[in-house]
């Protein structure tokens, strides 16, 4: 059994919103589902997966400024901030610090809303510590 979880932090790389969606599906799902719960910020700090156009356009509708770097099999290339992507650390920071509890790093639950709840518990003390 697999899974993905997509994540919303702050600045500070706590968690805000989460959504789980299977393994094998394509990161533009999360971020479809993510878009109308989006917090009002600046920027929004994203992976080569949610490199989509459709996705870069609703951002800069919400007026929030995409940082997010191209894929690589995009014939024009478009350009991000190298500087500001380097504070996605603490996304992925915050991911690692939801692998520390053990129940979520090994996968114990089958049922999917079990499993993001016992994240959205994680999360939930992650972003009082």
């Amino acid at each position: 059994m697999n899974s993905k979880l997509h994540a919303v932090t702050d600045a500070k790389g706590r968690p805000i919103r989460m959504f789980l969606t299977a393994g094998q599906t394509s990161d533009y799902i999360g971020a479809r589902a993510l878009m109308s719960s989006l917090p009002s910020a600046t920027t929004l700090l994203a992976d080569r997966g949610y490199d989509a156009e459709w996705f870069r356009s609703g951002l800069l509708e919400r007026g929030i400024t995409p940082c997010i770097p191209a894929r690589k099999g995009r014939k024009v290339p478009i350009l991000h901030d190298k500087t500001l992507y380097r504070q996605r650390h603490r996304i992925e920071n915050m991911f690692g610090r939801l692998k520390d509890w053990r129940r979520i790093a090994t996968r114990y639950d089958r049922c999917p809303d079990i499993f993001l709840s016992a994240c959205a518990f994680a999360a939930v003390i992650l972003f009082w510590l």
